[in-house]
């Protein structure tokens, strides 16, 4: 019997080894750094590693990750090369930790599929010295900040990504099932915090619950600028984020409830029908960057399917967006060319959420 039983036991080894062999870790999450590294980087003739090689790309995770736990954002994380003279090169501020571009947590992430996959402690330990940085860097008000002002910050996803992290580990994700009950419950109370400032910065316009800015005061929970062309206003894209981590929650609360439902209602009404983006080409003296070599304009297409701009006004609803220098504007047209190309003025990111809500509804009201 016990020449069986080890018999078995070395099959089964043999069996999930093989099924690590055949699984590869995403690399979506880390796509936005790599995006931004490259639009720095015109040239790139240094060799980079497959995403089949995920131990080295998960070593260059662990060589860039900073003293404080966190990670430099925008480098080419499946670059081969010297990650001390990468790192030195950057400017001092670029070299500090950030959550900006869907950063730091996307590596911890990463780390901990890869720790599952090869049980090597130094994953492991990455990725709580990264966690244990998340925990560290959220505010008294339970938001986390971005990269260009201290505020509670949803654009690029800081604030939600950490939240969706923290709900997945609470849920049980099974990359994480090695944390200890201590990290666990720090994880979850950080999580019930983080919801409780998102579920305080709904924005309410006259009396109606809408959705959220990209950004929120600390003090005053209303949005707030960060860049110059990002002005306080109400935006689709990033408040899809929100209603889509709100509606993964299980067993969602009337006030998690009620702001979904004012979420999508909002969503509903903005959309904007009748026009399309269109690429057009340029002459290559005019292309500004190389990920870009086109221009983009609005096109009238009453066949085409509804979108949202990413940009309302607070007060009226009113779609906008803005040139580099601050100056709100309302036509595509009038955004300077880098930015009119290099920033995702207009979405269709909301027609999930719309899809997606009658079946959450439907669960919801079932309990």
């Amino acid at each position: 019997m016990k020449t069986i039983t080890v018999s078995l036991l070395v099959l089964g080894l043999g069996l999930a080894s093989a099924a690590n062999a055949q699984h590869i870790p995403s690399l979506k999450n880390m796509a936005d750094g790599i995006h931004h590294w490259n639009l720095e980087h015109a040239v790139r003739t240094y060799a980079r590693y497959t995403p089949e090689q995920y131990e080295q790309i998960a070593d260059n995770l662990i060589a860039y990750q900073n003293p404080d736990g966190g990670w430099p954002k925008n480098i080419d994380w499946l670059a081969i090369l010297p990650t001390d003279s990468v790192y030195n090169a950057l400017k001092e501020r670029y070299k500090r930790s950030t959550l900006d571009n869907r950063n730091t947590y996307s590596q911890i992430d990463y780390l901990a599929e890869v720790f599952t996959l090869t049980g090597q402690p130094r994953y492991r330990d990455a990725a709580i010295r990264g966690i244990e940085y998340l925990l560290r860097m959220q505010k008294k008000n339970g938001g986390w900040r971005g990269w260009d002002v201290d505020a509670i910050t949803y654009n690029d996803e800081v604030t939600t990504g950490v939240l969706e992290l923290f709900l997945r580990i609470s849920k049980g994700d099974s990359h994480y099932t090695w944390l200890d009950k201590e990290m666990k419950e720090k994880i979850h109370r950080s999580l019930r915090k983080g919801i409780d400032i998102v579920l305080r910065t709904q924005y309410v316009q006259n009396g109606v619950k809408t959705v959220w800015g990209q950004q929120h005061d600390n003090v005053t929970l209303l949005p707030v600028q960060a860049r110059t062309f990002e002005l306080p206003s109400l935006v689709s894209t990033e408040s899809c984020s929100v209603l889509r981590l709100l509606m993964e929650i299980p067993h969602p609360d009337a006030s998690v409830i009620e702001a979904v439902k004012a979420g999508v209602a909002w969503l509903e009404r903005s959309a904007i029908q009748g026009i399309r983006v269109e690429k057009t080409s340029i002459a290559p003296d005019q292309i500004t960057n190389a990920e870009y070599p086109y221009d983009l304009k609005v096109v009238t297409d009453e066949k085409a399917p509804r979108i949202w701009a990413r940009f309302y006004e607070l007060d009226t609803n009113r779609p906008f967006m803005a040139t580099r220098s601050g100056k709100k504007v309302y036509r595509l047209a009038d955004v300077d060319p880098e930015r009119r190309m290099g920033y995702d003025w207009y979405t269709y990111a909301p027609e999930s959420i719309l899809q997606a809500y009658p079946d959450w509804l439907k669960k919801v009201e079932m309990k």
